[in-house]
């Protein structure tokens, strides 16, 4: 994944989904967008911290991550099909911008929204956002 160079929008790091059911993200509209993760004002959350969780979630995963970021390749159990997680904490807004999509195909069951709302349950219950 390549990140731009200049980071003062940290959501502007997430790539768009594309027009297909298989993706979404906070910085997405219409039936793609999920909400951001609230962050506790009293807690600096690390993406380390988040990579924590989400292997305890997640065993078939390949991460990259930077203080910020979070880019996780998430391998499916059956068919091996490959679904892209990306994270970037976002001091300054206090929120955890977010993106789960799948790499190929067109229609994913609902795996990504349901992949994001299972990381903001186990994130919370972690005590790592609101």
């Amino acid at each position: 994944m390549t990140l731009c160079a200049s980071a003062s929008a940290d959501e502007n790091l997430l790539k768009a989904c594309p027009n297909k059911p298989n993706c979404v993200s906070s910085n997405a509209i219409g039936s793609q967008h999920t909400p951001a993760f609230r962050l506790k004002p009293e807690i600096e959350t690390t993406a380390k911290q988040l990579a924590t969780v989400l292997q305890q979630l997640e065993p078939r995963i390949s991460l990259n991550i930077d203080k910020l970021h979070l880019h996780a390749d998430i391998r499916s159990r059956v068919f091996e099909f490959v679904d892209e997680l990306d994270l970037i904490i976002d001091p300054t807004q206090g929120l955890i911008h977010v993106r789960s999509a799948a790499r190929t195909g067109y229609y994913d069951f609902g795996v990504n929204r349901r992949r994001i709302e299972k990381l903001r349950s186990s994130l919370q219950q972690a005590g790592l956002i609101l």
